[in-house]
């Protein structure tokens, strides 16, 4: 009975997600919500100038399939946080994919310009307010000094407190709504469990945040960041899966995962329409509304079912791109040089004579052995 509910819904999403495929593409094209090469570093590569005036936001169609088909079919306790903080996710990235478009350029006023107002200035109103404005372009100066640049949409350090909040609603659910018996549990798998309380909550803030930015990271290829995702959400599918049948029967286990394993398999679902029309040529590309939402709902899903430390197994690649860009940015700025030839790391194979092809079929390759051994370190 499980498995035809499972599949039922799988295909339910990639069929409902096809069919609002066409007139969301339509709708993309119509009011101009393509890719701009001001705006879109990656166009310093020759080749991928091609790729300019292509849609953006193609990734909608997977939040509202998913979004809309799970309110109506498996919206329970279970999985009512994860999809509240999947639309909140995709409804920051839709901002900052119009505002890259419609949106003025942001200026940035350097740390140095504002001590100088604050001894210059005549007016000492303005001047206390600077003062107590430096905690605050501290943090926004820091994320420039990472590499962070200043675009026309939301900058890095803005879109940080948005998924710090989604993170916090993730962490505040599983400790205190989800109903386990030791909310602070986490698994190290074979080596056995610890307890680390409270501190569950501001570890999912620091793994959501992570997943989130490192999924977006990974848009950067036709098919990409989706082939990636496919392997990840079955992987935690089959987890959940797992524990409902097998872990429920034998440990008597009080926690419903069935809702998890839904949720995971209509994503699958509608990744699979998504990577039809993203294949090359795409006929459109995930932008920040998809890669945002699909990487919180990631991380969410992974702490649902208390197997937050396979991320780093399952989702590697997308580990091993938002590392790249840190590792450029800290580089450039220590050292005056650059690690890699471009970052994130699927541009710096790129730049080595890789086609495009290649660079994405090897990375779906590597999600696809990552998944597996997530799942046999899991198992």
């Amino acid at each position: 009975m499980e498995i035809e509910r499972i599949v039922t819904f799988t295909v339910l999403n990639l069929a409902f997600s096809f069919l609002i495929a066409f007139p969301i593409i339509h709708l993309l094209y119509k009011f101009g919500i393509t890719r701009r090469i001001e705006v879109d570093f990656s166009t310093l590569i020759e080749k991928r100038k091609l790729k300019v005036g292509t849609p953006i936001m193609g990734g909608s169609i997977v939040v509202i399939s998913v979004l809309l088909l799970n309110a109506l079919f498996n919206f329970n306790g279970s999985t009512k946080v994860p999809l509240l903080v999947f639309a909140l996710s995709a409804t920051l990235g839709a901002f900052d994919d119009v505002l890259n478009i419609y949106g003025k350029e942001r200026k940035v006023r350097s740390m140095k310009r504002v001590m100088k107002l604050i001894k210059v200035h005549k007016n000492k109103l303005q001047r206390m307010k600077y003062i107590l404005l430096l905690p605050w372009l501290a943090y926004k100066r820091f994320f420039y000094l990472i590499g962070s640049n200043p675009v026309k949409g939301i900058q890095a350090h803005e879109k940080v407190i948005i998924q710090a909040i989604a993170g916090l609603a993730v962490g505040w659910w599983l400790y205190f709504r989800a109903g386990w018996d030791n909310p602070g549990l986490l698994s190290f798998f074979s080596l056995g469990d610890i307890n680390i309380g409270f501190l569950m909550i501001p570890f999912a803030v620091i793994v959501v945040i992570s997943m989130a930015n490192a999924v977006n990271l990974s848009d950067g290829m036709d098919g990409l960041a989706a082939g990636l995702l496919l392997p990840a959400f079955g992987a935690l599918g089959i987890i959940a899966l797992y524990q409902e049948v097998l872990v429920k029967a034998l440990a008597g286990d009080t926690i419903d995962t069935m809702p998890m394993t839904l949720l995971s398999v209509s994503v699958v679902g509608s990744l699979m329409t998504y990577l039809y029309f993203n294949i090359p040529p795409a006929r459109f590309q995930m932008g920040d509304v998809g890669s945002l939402a699909l990487g919180t709902m990631l991380a969410s899903i992974a702490f649902a079912l208390r197997v937050p430390l396979l991320l780093p197994i399952i989702g590697f690649p997308f580990v091993a791109e938002i590392s790249a860009s840190l590792i450029q940015g800290i580089a450039r700025r220590v050292i005056g040089r650059r690690v890699f030839k471009m970052a994130p790391l699927h541009h710096h194979f790129e730049l080595l004579g890789w086609s495009e092809e290649k660079v994405t079929m090897r990375f779906w390759l590597a999600g696809i052995v990552c998944a597996l051994a997530g799942l046999w370190v899991y198992f």
